[in-house]
């Protein structure tokens, strides 16, 4: 049964790490499938559209997003192909608790990945989830939102229902 994991708050130095990839042999283990399970069940207890393994204190190339049809597992996350153009949209991050800010994104891009099951994919994202990927591909190379934000507010008490927190 899936577990809520505690979330890593900055300044943990382990979000400023460059997350290591994750074996395929590893992939099929019970305990990683277990930890899959955790990470969903944490981003959408605590309002996420997304989650990286650093967040949880593990230093793996995996990350969680929210999708249309529900938590996706993307393992050894490569972003391959990014549009010239971007725009600016606002962000935050449970690991940077009550802070949002504007922050320029590629609108699109091509994530390659190998899901739960040890399948390599690619998917062409636009919109929101080409954000989720950014920033949770950022959060395996050490990079915070707040690394790229312009006008960063803080915001105490804040309880989100919109799901505007992408971590």
């Amino acid at each position: 049964m899936a577990k809520l994991l505690p979330v890593v708050i900055d300044p943990d130095p382990i979000l400023r790490k460059k997350s290591e990839e994750v074996d395929a042999r590893r992939i099929k283990e019970p305990d990683f499938q277990e930890l899959v399970s955790d990470m969903a069940l944490t981003m959408q207890k605590k309002d996420g559209v997304g989650l990286a393994a650093p967040q949880i204190g593990k230093n793996i190339r995996m990350i969680i997003v929210e999708n249309k049809d529900g938590p996706m597992c993307l393992i050894n996350p490569i972003l391959s192909k990014n549009s010239i153009r971007k725009e600016w949209g606002q962000e935050g991050c449970l690991s940077v608790p009550n802070k949002f800010g504007e922050v320029r994104r590629h609108k699109k891009t091509t994530c390659t990945y190998v899901d739960q099951e040890g399948k390599k994919h690619t998917i062409v994202a636009q919109g929101l989830l080409a954000r989720i990927f950014q920033h949770e591909i950022d959060h395996l190379d050490g990079i915070l939102f707040i690394d790229k934000a312009r006008d960063i507010k803080e915001i105490k008490n804040f309880k989100t229902g919109n799901k505007e927190k992408l971590d």
